[in-house]
């Protein structure tokens, strides 16, 4: 809450540009969002929700946020209840991607993305894998032939069952001669117990996006053995298919707006991610945290949708995850 002597500086340095509080508050969209990460704290998800409110505060552009945070299941624990809770609010947003449709998949629920209303997709990563600082696996290929030696004998931590980490995995094993089923792949409801699992050493390597683990490779605390990516995130680290495997699969994030909104308040949440993406505070925190820009909206997004779905589910049958 802005106290009163906050409010009459802020009002002084405004109109030494000829402006008034009123007109700089006009360009503000929403008092306040309420968004919803179906994810623990410290993910992919829930660093896109924060970095929304960064970008959308700094610019004005929302006055406050509310975070719920859910996890589980890949988003499937948390989106029964946003479904259900927040029916009708227009003010009310969820984080999610490429995780969600391939969870809802796996593991047959009978609700998924298909019941929100699609808003903006906003960024694509690439994944990297980890292994502890201590780990004997130097390189990409030493673990390479671990998995292959033995997959059960490698557990390799990361998000949901039938996420984009799993199918990561998946399509190594595959590319290794080995089955899919074989992965001895540990599950976890967000990026940060996956990364708290790979710090303690309770597995031997671990697969997410590059933004949750790069302050720990930065630090020295695990070592980036490769990323997933067609391109390079860090010089000094190579991609799959630059080490021999041609494997290249990214990470999709987006927001959704909640079911029984109309028309107009749809529009109008996919206003207010058109104006944060354009903003210069969206481009510092892209360029800082290794983000791909993939802004889509509209008709656009609902078809790539479609496809991620269709793509998604003929990935996971060859894969014997679905």
């Amino acid at each position: 809450m802005t106290n009163r002597r906050t409010f009459v500086a802020a009002s002084a340095g405004l109109a030494a540009f000829g402006l008034t509080p009123r007109l700089a508050g006009a360009q503000q969209r929403f008092a306040s969002i309420y968004m919803f990460v179906p994810a623990g704290p410290g993910g992919g998800w829930d660093g896109l929700g924060r970095a929304i409110e960064q970008a959308a505060r700094q610019s004005g552009l929302v006055g406050t946020f509310q975070f719920e945070n859910v996890g589980g299941a890949g988003g499937m624990v948390g989106l029964p209840r946003f479904l259900s809770q927040r029916r009708g609010r227009a003010d009310a947003l969820m984080v999610g991607g490429s995780v969600m449709v391939g969870a809802s998949l796996t593991n047959k629920t009978p609700v998924s993305l298909q019941n929100t209303v699609p808003v903006a997709r906003m960024t694509e990563e690439a994944g990297v894998i980890i292994v502890p600082a201590n780990s004997p696996y130097q390189n990409i290929r030493q673990l390479l032939d671990a998995l292959k030696e033995n997959p059960r004998a490698v557990s390799v931590a990361g998000g949901s069952a039938g996420g984009t980490d799993h199918i990561i995995l998946g399509l190594m094993l595959q590319k290794l001669g080995r089955q899919a089923r074989e992965a001895s792949f540990v599950a976890f409801p967000g990026g940060g117990p996956a990364q708290a699992a790979v710090l303690g050493g309770q597995v031997a390597a671990g697969i997410s996006g590059w933004s949750e683990f790069s302050e720990q490779i930065k630090a020295g605390r695990v070592r980036a053995l490769a990323t997933t990516g067609e391109r390079r995130i860090d010089t000094d680290v190579p991609t799959l298919k630059e080490s021999g495997m041609d494997v290249v699969a990214t990470n999709w994030r987006g927001v959704f707006g909640a079911p029984g909104i109309n028309a107009t308040q749809r529009q109008a949440l996919v206003d207010l991610m058109t104006a944060i993406h354009a903003t210069e505070a969206w481009r510092g925190i892209l360029t800082d945290r290794g983000w791909e820009d993939a802004f889509l909206t509209g008709t656009p997004f609902e078809q790539f949708l479609e496809k991620d779905r269709a793509d998604t589910e003929s990935v996971l049958k060859d894969l014997g995850l679905a």
